[in-house]
């Protein structure tokens, strides 16, 4: 973490911490929330994975006006304590989108609390819109874990167009760095890319060349399949290829490969928690490749009644961190359920990356359930034959006694 102080603090004002990103919304906030508010600006950025900006953006809220600035680098964190879990669970909201942004939510909400706190911060400020979910997950979050923080959703409460933040910030001497205007509304961090607006409300049209940032178009891909070996241990990757790596570096890894192959375009018209249908992209290279990964090592190592049930429990579970309730008793509940059947889910899984495409083509495990004496048909078989016919008679004897008494 690096952290700056200003110096000029107001010790007749309170504090208040901001969600800063270094770009036009946050910048123009931070003295907004002094003008309003009268409230002391702490600007706090915190590294999921996004792309480094092009500048210092600690330094540049500190000459904005900020009493403090804080840069947490927070990856590690982020993959062991959110992806890890979520991939445990398979968490793919309505089995299509793998959480990028909504993971990453109650880990940054959990650095602004603990910021909050530490500095005496009775206000929390973040840049969420009011038509979109992150409102909810930041909001949610926060209270959350310290009920009688106060929150400011600039954003939800300005009237102020892009121009008009611009005009501001010239008028104000508030230091922006305005990139070309893009059509679409981007956010990005290690476990996947989110894109929106612009032509992709149009759910009919195909998304634009444009709107994809990280993956190879597919029919540019190799035409050569590419192979990858991804190791468990209790359902968490441990090494690519037979090279052991931490977390960050395996999802840097495979999101180099699969990107490359063009391995994790979504297309997907989604329900946000606010009611309305959004369509929205997402490119989720490494997440795509690991959830198939991780599934595939489950139907070799875990019975089928548990199988059956987890994926029901993935649903609920995918639903909750999607609607921002990380924090609640119930997703840690089932997350607790998750935990014990990754107990034996440990294994090698090889993949086939082709053009878009991601495929199990082998699976091993010392745990695996998968008995080749009584699967094959051929010699060496060691199935009971003769159980069968016993086996067929008391599994169809209920809809037998019950054909019999619906005749009558």
């Amino acid at each position: 973490m690096v952290a700056y102080n200003c110096g000029t603090a107001d010790n007749k004002r309170e504090k208040i911490v901001l969600a800063y990103s270094g770009g036009l919304d946050t910048s123009v906030a931070i003295r907004w929330l002094q003008d309003k508010y009268n409230l002391d600006v702490i600007a706090v950025a915190i590294n999921v994975g996004q792309p480094p900006s092009s500048d210092d953006i600690v330094a540049r809220a500190l000459r904005n006006g900020a009493i403090k600035a804080e840069f947490i680098d927070a990856k590690k964190e982020f993959v062991e304590d959110y992806i890890w879990p979520t991939l445990k669970g398979n968490a793919m909201y309505q089995d299509v989108y793998p959480l990028s942004t909504a993971t990453a939510r109650p880990l940054i909400v959990k650095k602004l609390v603990e910021v909050a706190q530490k500095e005496g911060a009775k206000y929390i400020a973040h840049g969420c819109t009011a038509k979109g979910n992150d409102q909810v997950r930041f909001d949610v979050g926060i209270v959350s874990l310290d009920p009688d923080m106060k929150i400011i959703g600039p954003m939800r409460e300005w009237v102020m167009t892009r121009e008009e933040e611009i005009d501001y910030a010239k008028e104000n001497g508030v230091e922006i760095i305005v990139k070309k205007e893009n059509p679409f509304s981007v956010d990005e961090n290690l476990w996947g890319r989110s894109c929106e607006c612009g032509i992709i409300e149009d759910a009919w049209a195909e998304p634009p060349e444009e709107a994809w940032g990280w993956t190879t178009n597919p029919k540019n891909a190799p035409d050569e399949a590419e192979y990858v070996e991804i190791e468990f241990e209790k359902g968490v990757p441990v090494a690519v290829n037979g090279k052991k790596m931490e977390g960050v570096k395996i999802i840097e890894e495979l999101n180099a490969i699969a990107c490359k192959n063009g391995v994790g375009r979504i297309d997907h018209v989604e329900d946000r928690l606010v009611g309305i249908k959004s369509r929205e992209t997402y490119e989720c290279p490494a997440a795509t490749v690991l959830i198939k990964a991780h599934r595939g090592l489950e139907f070799l190592t875990l019975q089928k009644d548990v199988l059956e049930y987890k994926r029901g429990v993935e649903q609920r579970y995918s639903e909750i961190i999607y609607n921002g309730l990380w924090y609640g008793v119930l997703r840690e509940s089932l997350q607790a359920f998750i935990e014990k059947t990754q107990e034996f889910v440990t294994g090698v899984v090889r993949l086939k990356l082709y053009k878009g495409s991601v495929m199990v083509v082998g699976r091993k495990s010392e745990y695996s359930l998968y008995d080749e004496g009584l699967a094959t048909y051929a010699k060496g078989d060691e199935f009971n034959h003769e159980s069968a016919l016993g086996f067929i008679y008391c599994w169809g004897l209920p809809n037998k006694t019950t054909s019999r008494a619906h005749k009558k």
